[in-house]
């Protein structure tokens, strides 16, 4: 399966390719963005080896990978649905992490949650996951707040086993994971088509 593009209200989400590449060195450089990741910006040579990682990510199995999202013709950020991968991700057949990071221009405006509950559709209806997942740092109250808003419930929090790229002071803070399954989705579109059909029902 090609990974496709996803249309959403107000975004368009295309997947990753080299013409992106200065859009990801616009989102990577600033310093508020990063703060959760590396506490630092990147230099435009980091970013370019991470964005040739990033789009190897669409080879490693049918259908996933990272996307470009767009609204009104403007970038915002990218969202990413892909396999489990690393020690903090166990492999197990049929789930997937999912993640996105945007402009901070473009934050508090709905846009990460919009295209995570997009990416959620897709991977259940589409690809046939049976869960599906998103990890943050716990300090990142932000992050926890959209996956909140996406339909993800906490799950389980972790002290990380990845390296720790992060500049930031003070000891290295846990992190957190928020999750989904095909049947808690499945009965949520099945109320949300009832109470369609049924304005009085709440």
């Amino acid at each position: 399966m090609t990974q496709p593009t996803i249309h959403t209200q107000r975004l368009t989400l295309v997947p990753l390719a080299n013409e992106h590449l200065e859009w990801e060195v616009e989102l990577d450089s600033d310093p508020e963005v990063m703060r959760y990741i590396s506490g630092q910006a990147r230099s435009r040579a980091e970013v370019e080896v991470a964005h040739l990682r990033r789009c190897a990510t669409s080879r490693e199995a049918p259908g996933f990978g990272f996307w470009t999202g767009f609204a009104e013709g403007n970038f915002v950020g990218w969202w990413i649905l892909r396999p489990p991968v690393g020690p903090d991700q166990p492999k197990v057949a049929g789930e997937a992490g999912l993640g996105y990071r945007l402009l901070s221009r473009h934050w508090r405006r709905g846009y990460a949650s919009e295209g995570v509950r997009e990416l959620i559709r897709y991977g259940f209806s589409d690809l046939g996951l049976n869960r599906i997942f998103g990890q943050t740092k716990e300090v990142n109250t932000a992050s926890r707040a959209t996956m909140v808003s996406s339909g993800l419930t906490f799950t389980r929090a972790f002290i990380s086993a990845e390296p720790d790229e992060s500049t930031m002071p003070g000891p290295r803070p846990g992190g957190v994971e928020y999750e989904i399954t095909r049947t808690v989705w499945q009965e949520r579109q099945g109320v949300l088509a009832s109470t369609r059909l049924d304005p009085g029902k709440r």
